[in-house]
């Protein structure tokens, strides 16, 4: 049976694509059969054909070394670096969730342990205009846990604390926190781990450093984050 995790962050730019391909690079290299997936993905360039590229697909595979199909890594690609719901005003195509949902469970009948990367923060609106759909409608129509990823930073512990009250306020189980940018041995940033634990009663799962290349975390204890897909969303 096909196991999943969500992977949110507190906001855009707080490394969850980088952090991401470590996690699925761990699980390759444990040999639990990883695959990505991401609903929509915005701010991506044209190769030379001019067709689109899935840039954090094409990262994730990257890093992690598998040999997944770009193809099926995401159903919805744009290249304005915008939130999907203006992205697809923009350039038509908008999400829908069916496709989405098909897309997933494709890709968890191919592999054991998918990781399931969102668009920005948890609050990201995907669609808007055909239909309203969050980015939180997603993991609950998926029935995903999540972790959240945070900059180790000035400031984290804010964003850190109103994600998790949201996910928590919004019944999504919340496995714990990856703090990317982290400096070991800086007062502030250890302190902010501290305080974000204090405060949200999750736990620090991992510590990822800038230019690292792997995720510091047993193989074992990261696959135990992930959940069974639950039949009814496979289509049986």
């Amino acid at each position: 049976m096909s196991r999943a995790l969500f992977i949110t962050g507190t906001g855009t730019d707080v490394g969850k694509t980088y952090v991401t391909g470590l996690i699925v690079k761990k699980l390759a290299q444990a040999g639990k059969n990883p695959g990505y997936y991401k609903a929509a993905m915005s701010g991506n360039e044209r190769g030379g054909d001019g067709k689109l590229l899935p840039g954090d697909a094409l990262f994730v595979r990257q890093t992690s070394g598998i040999a997944q199909p770009l193809a099926e890594m995401c159903p919805y690609v744009y290249e304005h670096a915008y939130s999907p719901h203006l992205a697809s005003r923009i350039e038509g195509n908008p999400v829908v969730m069916d496709v989405v949902k098909r897309g997933f469970e494709d890709v968890c009948r191919k592999y054991n342990y998918v990781t399931v990367e969102g668009s920005g923060g948890i609050l990201c609106p995907i669609c808007f205009d055909e239909a309203k759909i969050q980015l939180e409608d997603i993991v609950k129509e998926l029935s995903l846990p999540s972790i959240i990823i945070a900059d180790a930073g000035l400031g984290t512990i804010n964003s850190v604390v109103l994600t998790a009250e949201y996910m928590k306020a919004k019944n999504m189980a919340v496995k714990g926190i990856i703090f990317n940018h982290f400096h070991p041995g800086n007062v502030m940033e250890e302190d902010n781990i501290f305080m974000c634990e204090y405060m949200t009663g999750l736990p620090a799962l991992a510590t990822v450093k800038d230019g690292d290349t792997e995720l510091f975390m047993e193989a074992e204890t990261l696959a135990a984050l992930y959940e069974p897909v639950l039949q009814k969303e496979m289509g049986r």
